[in-house]
């Protein structure tokens, strides 16, 4: 088979103006490839986007109050616009992922095997698919849990609809969970699936299948408080299909040390003194005596102390702490799911519904599950004699607690943080007026969708409430 394909496309944002070259094609990335080089391509970019700290796309590690800028805090405060962030992110989970693996899926169905392939290529095709559409399933969830209302059954086919309409958010949540739910039922063990261009699992079925029923639960878990009953119903589907249960099962991209395919957090911070420790969840973790804070951050205070600066505020790179090592190697994974974030969504469902288990044990296995993560699994026992869980306020608990532990994960933490109301973080005192003195819940549409594609966004702007920071999504209910 030869298709001839594209390796990154560009461009989107739903634009009506067409020329007569296709503006989704990178005139400069024409390749002959497979389904292949596109997954490739789709699961480092999805990486890419969670994991990096610019400013210009991904600045959840400042609004959880994790780090804060030394010099240019205007992100800090929540001025998102200034760089156009929000039409970055767009481009990144439409283009860069959604795009590449919905063509990638195109060449899945259009395959016609040879006669030596024919018997075998079922169980592989059902597989692809499904591979590919959980990885679909996963950036629409990102999507949503960032803006609310979104383009979504017109979104992937620009010819037919260059301006997309945009769904309603707990419509596309439904949708999703059905489609989840069918491509975890279409995996099959006995069947092939891609080889090493899957970064993530390499192939591996029953990696996926963990991995799809994980993506499931979260699903579940993000609907708690809107619509109980499915996600209770989703939630109990998901933990009896099979979810992960060690961090061998943690879904990671796996950057190399030479560039260009290092882990975006050393391209941004090698070269630069951009960002220092935030004072919010320094002070937690010094309060609680927390370990992890070596992990953390470094410091260069000559008394070993660790010191964040106040969120918003400039400060100087020497007086305060620093992002830790892991920041500075080059190939530290990224984190597209953790089995501690898993854990804790376990934790919750049996806070919450008595589902699952119990939930004291398993915010134990949670916490002490994050600490293994930074190699500190023998200091776990004596930090939860100190912070037990508190049946009387689970939300704290558990928010809290994730909190700390989604500190590499920070798109995955404003989750928590939403749903939980824990931590009970403050905006500071210089964030922009759009922000009406409280920490973003969501962001803002990109520029180019208001200018573009007018019409289908206003409707959206109107049905969510506002197209603002302070306009919750509607699983954002407390």
């Amino acid at each position: 088979m030869k298709k001839i394909v594209i390796t990154s496309i560009i461009a989107l944002f739903f634009v009506g103006c067409r020329t007569s070259d296709d503006v989704n094609l990178d005139q400069h990335a024409s390749y002959e490839t497979l389904q292949e080089p596109l997954l490739t391509y789709a699961e480092k970019e999805l990486s890419d986007y969670l994991t990096t700290p610019s400013v210009n796309e991904n600045n959840f590690r400042l609004t959880m109050q994790y780090w804060t800028e030394t010099i240019y805090v205007n992100e800090s405060n929540y001025d998102f616009t200034n760089r156009n962030v929000s039409n970055n992110v767009w481009r990144d989970n439409y283009v860069n992922v959604l795009m590449n693996l919905n063509q990638a899926s195109k060449i899945v169905e259009a395959y016609v095997p040879t006669f030596a392939e024919q018997a075998a290529w079922p169980a592989k095709k059902n597989n692809q698919l499904a591979i590919l559409d959980i990885l679909k399933v996963f950036t629409y969830q990102v999507l949503v849990d960032t803006y609310g209302d979104i383009p979504y059954t017109q979104s992937l086919d620009i010819d037919k609809y260059p301006l997309p309409k945009y769904d309603k958010a707990a419509d596309i949540y439904s949708s999703l969970i059905n489609r989840l739910s069918s491509d975890i039922n279409n995996l099959t063990t006995a069947g092939g699936t891609f080889g090493s261009g899957d970064i993530f699992y390499k192939g591996n079925i029953s990696k996926w299948q963990k991995f799809g029923n994980s993506l499931l639960l979260k699903l579940g878990i993000a609907l708690a408080d809107v619509n109980p009953t499915l996600a209770q119903a989703t939630v109990s589907k998901a933990i009896t299909g099979g979810v992960m249960t060690s961090s061998a099962d943690s879904c990671l991209f796996q950057y190399l040390t030479a560039s260009p395919n290092r882990n975006p957090i050393y391209t941004e911070v090698a070269s630069r003194d951009d960002f220092i420790a935030g004072k919010t969840l320094v002070d937690y973790m010094n309060a609680s005596n927390d370990k992890r804070i070596e992990k953390y951050y470094s410091t260069d205070n000559e008394a070993g102390d660790y010191i964040g600066q106040v969120i918003g505020t400039p400060g100087a790179f020497s007086d305060f702490a620093y992002a830790g090592d892991f920041a500075y190697t080059t190939n530290t994974p990224g984190i597209i799911m953790s089995y501690t974030e898993v854990a804790f969504y376990l934790a919750e469902a049996a806070a919450r519904w008595n589902i699952g288990g119990s939930a004291a044990p398993l915010y134990n296995i949670a916490v002490t599950s994050s600490f293994r993560d930074w190699g500190l699994e023998s200091e776990a026992a004596n930090y939860l004699i100190d912070n037990p869980y508190d049946s009387t306020n689970w939300k704290k608990s558990i928010g809290e607690q994730a909190w700390v532990a989604m500190y590499n994960q920070a798109v995955t933490s404003w989750n928590f943080y939403r749903r939980l109301d824990y931590p009970q973080l403050t905006a500071p005192s210089t964030a922009i007026a759009n922000a009406e003195g409280k920490v973003p819940v969501r962001l803002q549409y990109p520029a180019l969708e208001a200018t573009t594609n007018g019409t289908n966004y206003a409707a959206a702007s109107t049905s969510i409430g506002g197209d603002k920071l302070t306009t919750k999504i509607f699983w954002d209910k407390n």
